[in-house]
């Protein structure tokens, strides 16, 4: 049987902060970006997600 270590860096509430902020404001982008897309594959691809949180794509 193979041991294994856990190893546990402590992170900073101001670092869990701005991950959180970042994945959050990337989102939107990608969210807003496929909502008023040009093109149908992407427009198509995140269409029932862009109905299922109220985001205008029409």
């Amino acid at each position: 049987m193979l041991a294994t270590q856990s190893v546990s860096l402590p992170v900073s509430a101001s670092a869990r902060l701005t991950t959180a902020l970042f994945a959050a404001i990337f989102g939107m982008a990608l969210l807003y970006l496929a909502a008023f897309a040009h093109s149908d594959a992407l427009h198509n691809g995140a269409h029932d997600t862009r109905h299922a949180i109220v985001a205008p794509c029409h």
